[in-house]
């Protein structure tokens, strides 16, 4: 179903909203998760692309959280369980500070630390000298060939379910430029975001197999803390934990789609 050119899949239950990372495109992305929550526990999932993403025109990352929550009320669907992968968890963060009560729940796939001012200043002084360089017209024709080749590398190591594989080296086609802009203003909304601010709402935050002391693993800990929703990894997870765990991750939505949906 298309409502004012945002498509609804699924004929009525529980919304819930996809955000995907970087400046991706919502079709495709998160591979089986539309189809499995229509099914069961039956859902309406929303899947758009949020301006500056996607085939979606110009936005900025400061406006997104104002956008989605404009968008919510236009389709009437609110409050939203909201499933965010990496910059997309981000922007879910945002949009849950700013308007509680349109989300129901929440769950941040290895999510972009946007309450750690120093790792999202890395990234965006990494992704804007990479933006910078890969306008070079040199670069430009030899780099989209060698991330392709790395990514299908890793795809096929992984050994990921086809469809999964399929939207793993769809990722190689990225516009560099383009991410950088999605990226831009994430150090000035970092240093803004305080973790007391954020709303207590049913969430999971997944967080890749990466060491516990690191700067990313600190940071999801303290947003699941904040949430007072809870912290899992599973073994071998990668920053592309929807691809890779592809069965745990519809399982986890589906638990927080239960719990939300289910009278108190």
């Amino acid at each position: 179903m298309e409502i004012d050119g945002v498509r609804v899949h699924g004929e009525a239950g529980q919304p819930v909203l996809l955000l995907p990372g970087g400046a991706e495109a919502c079709d495709g992305f998160f591979p089986g998760l539309v189809e499995g929550l229509v099914a069961d526990p039956g859902c309406r999932v929303i899947v758009h692309d949020r301006p500056g993403t996607g085939t979606a025109a110009d936005g900025t990352l400061a406006g997104a959280g104002d956008y989605l929550n404009a968008l919510i009320e236009r389709l009437g669907c609110g409050p939203v369980v909201v499933v965010g992968q990496s910059l997309g968890g981000a922007v879910g963060v945002l949009l849950a500070r700013d308007h509680p009560e349109n989300v129901a729940g929440l769950v941040l796939l290895d999510p972009t630390v946007i309450n750690d001012p120093r790792t999202c200043a890395t990234l965006e002084r990494m992704t804007r000298a990479l933006g910078t360089l890969a306008a070079l017209p040199v670069v430009r024709r030899v780099l989209p060939r060698l991330v392709r080749a790395s990514i299908v590398r890793s795809a096929r190591r992984q050994r990921l379910r086809p469809d999964c594989e399929a939207a793993y080296v769809r990722m190689a086609d990225m516009d560099i430029p383009v991410l950088a802009r999605a990226v831009r203003g994430i150090t000035e909304l970092s240093r803004g975001l305080r973790e007391a601010d954020l709303p207590r709402v049913p969430s999971v935050v997944v967080t890749a197999d990466r060491k516990p002391d690191t700067a990313i693993r600190r940071g999801h800990t303290r947003l699941a803390a904040a949430f007072g929703g809870e912290v899992v990894c599973w073994p071998g997870a990668t920053h592309s934990v929807h691809l890779d765990h592809p069965g745990e991750t519809l399982a986890t939505v589906r638990d927080l789609v239960t719990r939300v949906s289910s009278p108190a």
